[in-house]
């Protein structure tokens, strides 16, 4: 008489149910990071018109240094692309900018990104040097992480 041995082959209920808390814990990691990362990608595009904005504003400046002319007055998107020349017509993710005149300050208002950051303000404030050499810091109403560095 041959005897058989009855094996079964597979996995436990017990180590399914390991294999669904680990993936479990991994995905309550992950989803968060991946919202962060795409709310910074998304404000990137609101960083980089801000820029744009930056550059073509130390232009002007720059170029009337010798009338002594100050910062140009521009309390829309619309001022800025008649004085300055950047349309910014095409960035979804701003919903208004402007220039203050008395301090050179850019204010843009986020739109369509998260709600972490939509209707916050990202500016960026001139510093003038004495060899009329500009630099511009990252401040806004955003949260720090979403402020750029440099």
């Amino acid at each position: 008489m041959i005897l058989k041995k009855n094996h079964t082959k597979g996995f436990t209920l017990i180590e399914l149910l390991i294999v669904i808390a680990i993936i479990g814990i991994l995905a309550a990691v992950a989803l968060p990071m991946y919202r962060q990362h795409t709310v910074k990608a998304k404000v990137t595009e609101a960083v980089n018109a801000v820029r744009y904005i930056a550059t073509a504003l130390t232009e002007y400046k720059q170029d009337l240094t010798l009338v002594a002319v100050a910062w140009p007055n521009c309390p829309n998107t619309a001022a800025i692309q008649t004085t300055l020349g950047v349309g910014l017509g095409a960035v979804s993710r701003i919903s208004n900018a402007q220039i203050d005149p008395a301090t050179g300050t850019i204010q843009a208002t986020l739109v369509n990104i998260d709600i972490a950051v939509d209707g916050k303000t990202l500016s960026m404030v001139p510093t003038e040097a004495a060899d009329g050499s500009i630099s511009w810091v990252w401040t806004g109403t955003v949260p720090p992480a979403y402020i750029p560095q440099r």
